[in-house]
Parts: C-alpha cells; sequence; structure tokens
C-alpha cells in the first residue's frame, strides 16, 4: 500500500520501476542532446538576471530530476526559461539595489515563493485553470513561441548587435543588417547548420547537438575564434567562475518579501501557463495524456529545489523539449540523464562553456524550435472550423505582436472567453428515436424521428445562476413552436444538473409552473438521487401531475408509452362501456315497445 502512495506520488517513479531496456539507446542520446542545449541556454539567460552565470546550472540539476520524479509529461524538460527569466529580472533588479547578491537573494526567494502558490494551487486542483487554452489556442501559441525563438536568434546567427525588442520590429530591422552580417560569425553558422544536417541525414541515431556544441566550442578554444570577432558565451554571459558561487543571506530582510506576494503569483501563473501548454503539446504529439493537477504540483516542487539549489525559477523549457522530441525521448530517464551530465560539467568543465560560440547556439536553437512550427496545421482548420481557425490565428497574432508573456495572457483570456460564451449560450438538440429505438440528435436528414407527445431536450451544459434563464427561454420556445404541443418534456438532466444551485431550482420551480399553464407535464431524465435530494432541499413540489423524476431518457420513454397505452385501453374500454350502455338502453327500448305493444293488443281484444 506504501508503494503505491509512493508511485501516486510520484508517477515518474513509477514509469522508471517499470522501464524498458529499449528505451535506454534513445534515451541517452536525448539526454545528451538536452545537456548540450541546455548548458550554454542556461548560462546565457543567467545575463538577464544580471547574476553569476553558474547559477544558471544551478537551476538545471535538481529540476530536471525532481520533475522527473513528480512530472507525468515523458517529453517535458524543466530549466531557466526567457520569459520566466524575464519577469524576474523585471522584479528583482528594482528592488536590488544595483547589488548582485541581493539579487540573487531575491531570486531565490521569489521561486520558493512561486513553487509555494503552485503547490497550494495543486492541493486545491486547479491545474483545471489551463483547460481554458483549448488546442487551436495551444497550436497557435506553440506556433507564435517558436517563431519567437528564432527570430531572436538570428542576429547571434549574422553576428549583429539588435536593438529592437519586439519581434516585428526585429524582423524589420533585418534586411537592412544584413549588410553589417560578421561573415567570420555567419561562416560559424554554416558549418554549425551543415554539422547538424549532416548527422540527422548520414547517421541520425548520433546526438547531432551535442556533437555539434562540442565540435564547435572545441574549434573556438582551440583557434580562439573570439579574437576573430566571433561572440562567445564569456562575453554575452559575463566571466563563468571556475569555483562555485555561493549566496550570501545575511542583510535579507522579510518585509521585502510584501514585495514579493503578487510578482510571485504573476510568474506561477505564467510558469504554469507556458508549462501546462508545452506538456499537453508534446503529449499529444506523442500520444498520451498529462496530469494537470500533478503537473502543477511538481511544477511547485521542481521551484522548491531550484530555491534550495540556490537557482532560480523554472518552467517548461520548450526548446530543450523540443531537441528531446527530435532526437527521439522515450522516458524522463533523459531529464536525469541531462541533469547528471550538467553535475559533471558544473563540476568539472565550467571553464570549458565559455567558449561556446554563441551563432553555433543560435543555429541549434533554431533546428530545435523548427520541429515546434505547424503553421499549416493551423491553416488546415481554415476549411474545417472557422472558428478554431480564428482562434488560433489570434493567439499566434499576439505572441508576435506583443510577445509572449502578454501573448500567454491573451491566450489564458481568450480561452476564458470562448469557455464563458459556450456556458451562456450553449449548444442544444432536441431528440428522437431511430428505427432500433436508440435515442439521437435530430437533424433535417438523419432520419431521427421524434416520439408523438414526448419532447426530448439536451442542453450541453451543465445549468448555472448565469445560463438557467437561456435554458428556461429555450425550453418555452421549443414548447410553443412545436407543431403539435407535447404533453411531457423530457430533459437530459445528467448532462445539464451536476450540483445544487440555489438559483437554477428557483428557475426549474418557475418552468413547472409555466409549464402546467401550458399543459405540459416536466420529466427530468438523470441523476434520480440527487435530484431527489436536491428538489426535497429546494422546496419544490414533487407532484407528479407536474413533476417526473426518471433514472434515463429509455425509462422515460417506456413510461411515456406505457401510460400511453393505458390510455388508450381505458379509451378503448370507455368506447365499449359506451357502446355497451347505447346497447343496453336499445335494448330496454325495445322491451319498452315490446310491452306497449302486447298490452295494447290486450287492451282491443273483445
Amino acid at each position: 500500500m506504501n508503494g503505491k502512495r509512493i508511485i501516486k506520488w510520484m508517477p515518474g517513479l513509477g514509469l522508471l520501476f517499470n522501464y524498458k531496456r529499449e528505451y535506454f539507446g534513445y534515451d541517452l542520446k536525448a539526454g545528451l542532446s538536452v545537456a548540450a542545449v541546455a548548458l550554454p541556454v542556461a548560462i546565457a539567460y543567467t545575463e538577464l538576471l544580471g547574476i553569476n552565470a553558474i547559477v544558471g546550472l544551478y537551476a538545471c540539476i535538481f529540476p530536471m530530476i525532481i520533475y522527473a520524479l513528480f512530472g507525468t509529461s515523458r517529453q517535458l524538460i524543466t530549466g531557466p526559461d526567457a520569459a520566466t527569466c524575464a519577469v524576474i529580472a523585471a522584479v528583482v533588479i528594482p528592488l536590488s539595489a544595483g547589488d548582485e547578491n541581493t539579487r540573487w537573494q531575491l531570486a531565490i526567494i521569489m521561486t520558493a515563493m512561486t513553487g509555494f502558490w503552485c503547490i497550494l494551487a495543486s492541493h486545491f486542483r486547479l491545474g483545471a485553470f489551463t483547460d481554458f487554452l483549448s488546442r487551436p489556442i495551444l497550436q497557435g501559441l506553440l506556433n507564435g513561441v517558436a517563431i519567437t525563438i528564432m527570430v531572436g536568434q538570428i542576429s547571434k546567427v549574422f553576428g549583429f548587435d539588435t536593438s529592437p525588442e519586439h519581434l516585428i520590429e526585429k524582423l524589420i530591422e533585418v534586411p537592412f543588417r544584413l549588410m553589417d552580417a560578421h561573415l567570420p560569425t555567419v561562416l560559424m553558422s554554416v558549418v554549425t547548420l551543415a554539422l547538424l544536417l549532416g548527422i540527422r541525414y548520414f547517421r541520425s541515431r548520433w546526438p547531432a547537438p551535442l556533437i555539434a556544441m562540442v565540435v564547435m566550442t572545441y574549434l573556438s578554444w582551440q583557434f580562439d575564434l573570439a579574437s576573430y570577432g566571433i561572440a562567445i558565451v564569456n562575453k554575452e554571459a559575463g566571466n563563468v567562475d571556475l569555483f562555485l558561487p555561493v549566496v550570501s543571506m545575511s542583510g535579507f530582510h522579510p518585509s521585502v518579501l510584501r514585495e514579493l506576494l503578487v510578482p510571485s503569483i504573476n510568474l506561477a501563473v505564467i510558469s504554469f501557463v507556458s508549462f501546462m501548454m508545452t506538456a499537453r503539446s508534446f503529449a499529444s504529439k506523442n500520444g498520451y495524456d498529462v496530469d494537470a493537477d500533478q503537473e502543477l504540483k511538481a511544477l511547485g516542487i521542481a521551484n522548491i529545489a531550484a530555491a534550495l539549489s540556490q537557482g532560480f525559477a523554472v518552467s517548461a523549457a520548450s526548446s530543450r523539449t523540443a531537441v528531446n522530441d527530435s532526437v527521439g525521448g522515450k522516458t524522463q530517464l533523459v531529464s536525469i540523464i541531462a541533469a547528471l551530465v550538467i553535475l559533471l560539467v558544473l563540476l568539472f568543465m565550467t571553464d570549458f562553456l565559455a567558449y561556446i560560440p554563441l551563432s553555433s547556439l543560435g543555429i541549434v536553437l533554431i533546428v530545435s524550435s523548427w520541429s515546434l512550427l505547424s503553421i499549416r496545421h493551423i491553416w488546415s482548420y481554415r476549411k474545417r472550423n472557422k472558428q478554431a481557425f480564428t482562434l488560433a490565428s489570434f493567439t499566434l497574432l499576439a505572441v508576435l505582436l506583443a510577445g509572449v508573456i502578454n501573448g500567454i495572457g491573451f491566450a489564458v483570456l481568450l480561452g476564458l472567453l470562448q469557455f464563458l460564451r459556450i456556458v451562456f449560450r450553449p449548444s442544444d438538440q432536441l431528440l428522437g428515436i431511430d428505427e432500433q429505438g436508440m435515442v439521437h440528435s435530430m437533424n433535417k436528414d438523419n432520419g431521427i424521428e421524434p416520439i408523438d407527445g414526448l419532447m426530448m431536450y439536451r442542453f450541453n451544459s451543465p445549468l448555472t445562476y448565469f445560463n438557467v434563464g437561456y435554458f428556461k427561454k429555450r425550453v418555452l420556445q421549443l414548447v410553443d413552436s412545436a407543431p403539435q404541443r407535447p404533453a411531457w418534456l423530457a430533459v437530459d438532466a445528467a448532462v445539464s444538473f451536476t450540483y445544487d444551485d440555489v438559483s437554477v431550482f428557483a428557475a426549474i420551480d418557475e418552468l413547472i409552473r409555466e409549464l402546467r399553464i401550458k399543459g405540459v407535464k416536466l420529466v427530468l431524465a438523470g441523476r434520480r438521487t440527487e435530484l431527489n435530494r436536491w428538489i426535497e432541499r429546494n422546496k419544490i413540489s414533487l407532484n407528479e401531475d407536474d413533476l417526473i423524476i426518471a433514472p434515463d431518457l429509455y425509462f422515460v420513454i417506456r413510461l411515456y408509452q406505457s401510460r400511453q397505452q393505458i390510455k388508450e385501453k381505458q379509451k378503448e374500454a370507455r368506447k365499449e362501456a359506451l357502446k355497451q350502455e347505447a346497447e343496453s338502453q336499445e335494448a330496454g327500448s325495445n322491451k319498452t315497445s315490446i310491452s306497449e305493444v302486447s298490452r295494447e293488443s290486450q287492451t282491443s281484444t273483445p
């Protein structure tokens, strides 16, 4: 029992216990490739915070291992993320007053608070928050993130400085800056791209990103390519120290927690939405599902681990996840392998990291992000579902025009509005039966016929205080517009009645009275036990002349038909009784006539 509880708490551990040996080759290759990309990326992102570059590696190791044990995604890689780092930097830099150690302190505390909010939210099962994001919205967001990543690497690939912060401005600037391209850097990019594509084409099983990064970093170190003007991590991310830095918590004032309260909540929301979008996208691509509440818990524990290891907040690393998926990673052993590789590098090879060419790193990120693009998929929505195409396109444009963080906020808002529209004004159907007696929705051409006198109705949303008025209006409209007024109106309660809402049952009580005036009996089919309890609690009369609660629609059909048969029999019986009564009266009349004739004949006899 304890083992089952542990596996329920740590689902990744259960997957590792049942690990298939044939996956190891794929996972080893993917783990090495992820580490090859994660190392320089983590160092580069740390520059956004203005703290020691090694801290970026701190944020990789334990969070990756923790997620491998607690997460449910098989492909997701956690780690420093550009959007997450940008949010942290926007908060801690103004509060640090220019002190690097204070920035580091604040980043650690904010990370711990973010983890706490995620764990608290998972306790209340708020992982469903991400269900507001439909597949078209996810598609638009993922494509926007991929394009943003690729465009962000253009200046590194061509070796020119860029000042615009927004994507559109960067794209507009590119044609005018190509003449300023640094030829040695461009050559380095071309060689890296050729190496990546060549390995993928001729040796597809080899970890192309790892080999490319090792080769190009070795060339950078051996031939001192920085002297030729080729940008390397050392210049981009600050000096990489040979000794592991340690934060000093002296001088920390608890009062600053108030300043970090709201920003940490915002960071938790942004991190989790981004986290779940990446997790669900790759889960969908690989044919499995993820548990949103467990993912929320895993993200929270991973951030707590990052804080305890002196790192900063982590989220889903979309580019590294793309590398994992493209190389063929099968399980979360990839994260553990990558974390161990990063740990070894952290202990023994930190000086070598300084020579990673940023142009090579940019090419690796562009190639990895290319696999995230699915513009053709979005375009296919245009013919299949125009609403889905509009949602995906709007989300994509929001990310491209307003940035990733604002785009995520727009996607959440759009998903929420879509949900509210569906719940406020859901679709509904009249139901009928086919030749076999099965219940189906009625359309003009599907051959499903209604039952005379019985109208069956389905409202495709749970009834709440803000849509019960629309439900009542639709029911009365359908009753009034029916060619022949039904005797019974049966509502599929299994779909609509999901919890006890005072406003809903007050409206149902009103509906019963209005239908009574029209001579229609209301029948609620489904959730019989709950409805009886809820109706009794809300003081609604259970007079069978006005309201019937049935187990399901098929029971309603049988009950209605049996009562109709009883009525027919009663009608026939009444007809027969009237006929017999008429015959009896006629026979009595005949007898009276005969007796009168007999008396008359006797009177007339002398």
